[in-house]
């Protein structure tokens, strides 16, 4: 005969855990089913660890106080990330879950656990469906008075970075020497800001209000990096709804719009490299519209995906220059060469 050995457990369907005794697994059955009132046939133990079905062999091997899960019918456990599972979807208002977590975090000492459980209240004392600031006057602490909307402010704050953008070609004036190409640029710059202007400055990016082609967010206003400029996607997977909390739109600040063609370094000197030699009326400024304001160049970055080296990465200059005036150009070229055998 076999002792008894005590385990701990617990139904599918509930977190409570109950310590039963038995020398085999048929007693230990028998006393569960009792116990969480199911019916003997058809029920069986699997472990809480990873869902391994505990038969009457490798019961004998187990330590005391291991952790089962009571099955019966056509239930099925795949281990404790059922657990994960089950607690992502469960509704991010479940009072009583948060209450838990709130008492949990009061006494826990850990540091480690202390994050996790404060990034667990976070996610769900999520109130990214609240829109006005009636709903949530918190989101609003510290945001000037004449925003009434979340997707007003988010609205302005992407298009306050792609001013900055266009202020950092505006710059770039005082650097040019000769007044001729100073006067083109300066025709350029004002284009490219007229045409800025007629797009609301791109804030429809992070506008979760916006056409879908329009927003880099979801309509409920998740954000997802899309990975440093020379990869195709965030290897991490990071993500953040700005929407959901004022610490969450204070963390997104620190997000990038992250030009992979470089602005400073590329962009806008290959702008002045060709007013050297054309006028802004034959430079094709739709493509460096493309570059310095809009998603063809822009991808947005967690602050740890992106990389502040250089790109290396050049502007196509088949594309600079409009192609009437590659044509053109072509046209006088052949001419003079004509001249050049009369």
């Amino acid at each position: 005969m076999f002792g008894i050995k005590p385990v701990k457990v617990r139904s599918l369907s509930g977190n409570t855990k109950y310590g039963v005794a038995g020398r085999d697994v048929k007693e230990l059955l028998q006393k569960s089913c009792r116990l969480f009132q199911v019916p003997v046939s058809g029920a069986r133990f699997c472990l809480y660890e990873d869902g391994t079905t505990v038969t009457q062999e490798f019961f004998l091997t187990l330590p005391e106080n291991t952790e089962l899960v009571l099955l019966s019918g056509e239930q099925t456990w795949a281990g404790v990330f059922s657990d994960v599972s089950q607690l992502l979807n469960t509704d991010r208002h479940a009072e009583g879950l948060i209450q838990a977590a709130k008492q949990l975090l009061c006494g826990e000492k850990s540091f480690k656990r202390r994050k996790i459980l404060t990034d667990l209240l976070q996610n769900l004392e999520d109130r990214s469906e609240l829109e006005s600031r009636e709903e949530d006057q918190d989101w609003f602490s510290g945001v000037d008075s004449r925003f009434k909307t979340k997707s007003a402010y988010m609205k302005y704050n992407c298009a306050s970075r792609i001013r900055s953008y266009l202020k950092e070609v505006d710059l770039a004036t005082k650097s040019i020497n000769k007044a001729r190409v100073r006067e083109e640029y300066s025709r350029s710059c004002k284009s490219l800001a007229d045409r800025l202007k007629g797009d609301g400055y791109n804030g429809s990016y992070f506008d979760r209000t916006a056409e879908e082609r329009r927003r880099l967010c979801t309509r409920q206003g998740w954000f997802t990096c899309q990975g440093s400029f020379d990869q195709k996607t965030c290897q991490q997977l990071h993500s953040i709804n700005p929407y959901s909390s004022r610490e969450s739109r204070i963390i997104f600040s620190t997000w990038n719009l992250d030009h992979r063609i470089e602005k400073k370094r590329t962009v806008i000197p290959t702008l002045l490299e060709v007013l050297e030699t054309h006028k802004s009326s034959a430079v094709n400024l739709d493509y460096f519209y493309q570059l310095l304001f809009t998603t063809q160049n822009l991808k947005i970055v967690h602050i740890v995906c992106h990389k502040k080296g250089g790109h290396n990465l050049s502007c196509d200059t088949s594309m600079a220059v409009k192609a009437s005036s590659h044509a053109g150009k072509m046209k006088k070229e052949v001419q003079a060469k004509k001249r050049r055998v009369l």
